[in-house]
């Protein structure tokens, strides 16, 4: 049997009844650092062009997932410490949260 993929191996496990790539976790439960580690190792394994199509295609997918779900994760942490300001002429200012005085 030959050795099992190293994203299957890092982040997910293969499903009982096929070779199905399986998340190791929903996207929901994934800290930022966790979604990125995920999302680079996926990255690697499709550059390498060694996976079956349909393999393929369901990293892609979870990929396109990951990517979307550090940059929400980005954006919760950028509002977190800039405050947005809409000024009396209606454009919009951004400033850091807790100013320095």
């Amino acid at each position: 049997m030959p050795p099992r993929p190293l994203w299957l191996t890092l982040r997910g496990s293969k499903n009982r009844n096929d070779d199905e790539y399986m998340p190791a976790q929903p996207l929901e439960k994934l800290s930022f650092e966790d979604a990125l580690t995920e999302l680079e190792t996926i990255v690697r394994d499709l550059e390498t062009g060694k996976a079956p199509l349909e393999k393929s295609i369901e990293m892609y997918e979870r990929g396109t997932a990951l990517k979307k779900h550090c940059e929400s994760k980005l954006r919760d942490a950028q509002a977190k410490i800039e405050k947005i300001t809409v000024q009396q002429d209606g454009s919009v200012k951004t400033e850091p949260l807790d100013p320095e005085e």
